[in-house]
């Protein structure tokens, strides 16, 4: 790594990027290593090895096309973690189509929004999971021509349903001249073609789609791979969901790279499934956020289970606890575990720490800059500011995204002409590289993991007749990290309580975007040129509620 008194650093590394898209990577390591164990789901009873897994892709990659679907193309998934989950992420990537992610927490507004955003043909989706009705709200947009360029709705599972057609039934559609045409269109993709757009909020609007390439996301799951020294035949145990870059990139394409084996302990996390997954399977690494090794770590029967065979593994998407970390290296044996950082518009990671850091350096930096990308801490005239000094964190390199899906200004906001990716998060960069999130410039909340961005909460809940005005905050919570709190001033004449707002919430936006601290008020305390004083809103529920602020890491 290049350093210099300046807050730049550069990721130099003899190791070359990956020149293949996903599919001719995904086949060179089948073609290696074809009864290496390749995907484990465990609760569907599933257990199959590279060249098993290879014959169902390219099975459901040739009946895609068979339905009409062409190259560039957009398909959605939206599904908790299973095995169709991985084989449509690779089927539609060595088809050509691009793969769009909907957040199985989506309600109706939402995934309308994100299907008609991408333009969608086709649809994956699971019948139900949970609380989630995928079917029924898939029908009731269907009928009611919400989602007008949805040809073809597939839906997880051997069952027929009215107006779908089965994920087997596209797997068995394909005929010998649509497998001559997959492999015609896999000699032809290039690695710079996008495959796959995820949603990610934003500060002001809608939700924007971040658009990725094979060679953002391939390379990107290769190198926090390689970092984490995850081995060939070695079991990575994901928990975290495949609609996100840390399961789809970080977990599944991470195995693929390296010929290991992709374990999924449940539809969704489950910090029983996941110990019983770790123990029965023998696994070398495990990803989460905080918040999940916290309940794996207090589960009642935590010490029955032998969770000596991991070493490694990864913790990201909100700071680690000092303590936490240290039960996590001590008493699930993970001394070579590793804090992430990234975005979703960086494919996602661009800082990493390495497996011997010391605890301090795993707990308060997020490591240094990853093989191949660089990074810089910038003033706000854009000037790079020296070593130790806090400024907005810059990325730039292989990583970064093509551009948000049809929206070339927001794109040019985010990503500047010299190709920097603004981040919108304070950092600092110290004397020996290691990168430190300080803050956000970005009114970013970060709940379990989850982003939410308060502006869009915010104009959901303007939809509500009785709101005049609203405002939310993120203010800190002991089990999630950050809570949502809404700030409201109801229209003359009206009533409301906290209960009707969330009543009015249910169903049609995710769960976690849900305020769970609901204050009405008159006014909102503002600046003297009017702009509302959000930090002040936070230290006043932090003294209401007897909350103690979290230092961000």
């Amino acid at each position: 790594m290049v350093v210099t008194d300046l807050s730049y650093v550069h990721g130099a590394n003899s190791q070359p990027l990956l020149g293949q898209t996903i599919g001719a990577a995904f086949d060179a390591t089948a073609a290696a290593h074809p009864d290496g164990m390749a995907l484990i789901a465990r609760h569907q009873g599933i257990r199959w090895t590279y060249a098993e897994l290879k014959d169902r892709i390219d099975a459901f990659a040739a009946g895609l096309l068979a339905l009409g679907l062409e190259p560039g193309d957009r398909i959605g998934v939206w599904a908790p973690n299973c095995a169709e989950w991985a084989i449509t992420q690779f089927a539609t990537a060595k088809a050509g189509l691009i793969l769009v992610n909907i957040n199985p927490a989506y309600r109706l507004s939402e995934a309308e929004y994100a299907l008609n955003k991408a333009g969608c043909r086709a649809l994956v989706i699971a019948v139900r999971h949970k609380a989630s009705e995928y079917l029924g709200m898939v029908r009731e947009l269907r009928d009611t021509g919400r989602i007008p360029l949805i040809e073809a709705v597939i839906t997880i599972g051997d069952d027929p349903h009215r107006g779908c057609m089965s994920f087997p039934h596209v797997s068995n559609t394909a005929k010998r001249a649509d497998r001559a045409r997959l492999a015609e269109i896999g000699q032809a993709l290039q690695f710079d073609d996008p495959i796959n757009i995820q949603f990610t909020s934003g500060t002001t609007g809608f939700p924007k789609g971040a658009t990725l390439t094979h060679h953002n996301i391939l390379n990107n799951g290769h190198f926090v791979a390689e970092a984490i020294g995850l081995g060939s035949g070695e079991k990575l145990c994901i928990p975290v969901p495949l609609y996100h870059c840390f399961g789809m990139v970080m977990g599944n394409l991470g195995c693929v790279t390296h010929a290991a084996t992709m374990v999924y302990p449940s539809e969704a996390f489950e910090a029983r499934a996941v110990l019983e997954a770790v123990e029965a399977e023998g696994c070398q690494s495990l990803y989460g956020v905080p918040t999940m090794f916290i309940a794996m770590l207090d589960h009642p029967d935590f010490a029955r289970f032998d969770l000596t065979s991991l070493r490694t593994g990864i913790m990201a998407g909100s700071p680690c606890p000092t303590e936490v970390m240290r039960q996590v290296i001590d008493r699930m044996h993970m001394p070579k575990v590793t804090i992430a950082y990234g975005m979703t518009e960086t494919s996602p990671v661009s800082f990493q720490s390495g497996v011997d850091d010391d605890l301090e350096r795993r707990v308060a930096t997020v490591g240094r800059v990853q093989p191949h990308l660089e990074a810089k801490v910038v003033d706000e005239q854009g000037r790079i500011v020296a070593r130790g000094q806090a400024g907005e964190l810059c990325t730039r390199g292989y990583s970064v995204m093509a551009g948000y899906w049809g929206e070339p200004e927001r794109t040019a906001e985010a990503i500047d002409a010299a190709g920097w990716m603004h981040t919108g998060d304070l950092g600092v960069i110290d004397a020996q590289g290691y990168g430190t999130i300080v803050g956000r410039i970005k009114d970013m909340v970060i709940r379990g993991g989850e982003n939410v961005y308060p502006r869009e909460v915010e104009e959901f809940l303007h939809r509500h007749p009785a709101i005049a005005d609203v405002q939310v905050i993120g203010i800190p919570d002991k089990a999630f990290g950050e809570e949502l709190c809404a700030w409201i001033i109801v229209k003359a004449g009206e009533t409301l309580d906290a209960d009707a707002v969330r009543a009015f919430c249910q169903d049609q936006i995710a769960h976690y975007k849900i305020p769970r601290h609901i204050r009405f008020v008159d006014a909102f305390p503002t600046t003297v040129t009017g702009k509302v004083r959000k930090f002040a809103m936070r230290e006043v529920m932090i003294a209401e509620l007897g909350l103690v602020a979290e230092k961000t890491a």
